[in-house]
């Protein structure tokens, strides 16, 4: 199988309301969120503390995962509060939504 016919997962990290933001793309939800909780996702996640999944979509394909994280990373910040706030206005932790 190709990288084509797998999903991809484009997120967004936070530490709190409307405060420092990390935008990342996976195929597997679930274990990268764990991996940022544990300060292993990524060096600016476990520098700044971002451990609270805000926003995440699903797409059809990881590339095309990848090409919406890298036009949602050059959003201005309050482009990106708008897209969380849409589905989520309190900024609530969604990972365990997710799972269950």
């Amino acid at each position: 199988m190709d990288r084509e016919t797998f999903g991809g997962w484009v997120y967004i990290m936070a530490d709190r309301y409307r405060g420092t933001m990390y935008v990342g793309v996976t195929s597997d939800i679930a274990a990268r969120v764990s991996q940022h909780r544990s300060g292993a996702g990524s060096d600016f996640c476990a520098r700044y503390g971002l451990t609270r999944l805000v926003w995440a979509e699903l797409c059809g394909s990881i590339d095309a995962a990848i090409a919406h994280e890298k036009r949602v990373k050059r959003w201005r910040r309050e482009w990106k509060f708008a897209l969380i706030e849409k589905a989520n206005p309190d900024w609530d932790d969604l990972f365990d939504h997710l799972l269950g």
